[in-house]
């Protein structure tokens, strides 16, 4: 069974954004992840969000203003993070539409591990690098 938006990850990939606000619009608007917790800071920003790619997996972001943890020493636009999409001409779509800045388009590609793939990357608001594709890891 293939996991879906609402099976649990065990992965949970860590960013922290200056614009908070900015940073969930573009990640559940433009790149199509679902929103399920974006609980708000004292700043007026977003301390924690939680969102679930619809394909199965989670990611967790916050602000850079807090820095009192570990992960609070990260920088904002310093990530690259790979998500598996079954429609990858959608996402690059929905990338352009809202003006997103592609830095490689749908293109055939081929991966460290010699499997192939339909992939593009695209740079978030921040600087963050996120790659849409095909390849779903070596089985």
């Amino acid at each position: 069974m293939s996991p879906d938006a609402s099976s649990p990850s065990s992965v949970w990939p860590v960013l922290h954004y200056d614009d908070t606000g900015t940073a969930l619009r573009f990640l559940v608007d433009v790149l199509g992840f679902v929103e399920v917790v974006a609980a708000p800071d004292e700043h007026g920003g977003i301390g924690h969000a939680e969102l679930r790619w619809p394909g199965g997996g989670a990611l967790v972001f916050g602000s850079t203003r807090h820095t009192d943890s570990v992960h609070g020493r990260m920088r904002a636009g310093t990530s690259a993070v790979y998500v598996v999409a079954d429609d990858v001409d959608a996402v690059h779509q929905r990338v352009r539409e809202a003006g997103g800045e592609i830095l490689e388009p749908p293109h055939d590609t081929e991966f460290g591990s010699g499997a192939r793939a339909y992939a593009f990357t695209v740079r978030d608001p921040e600087g963050n690098l996120w790659t849409f594709g095909t390849y779903r890891g070596v089985s």
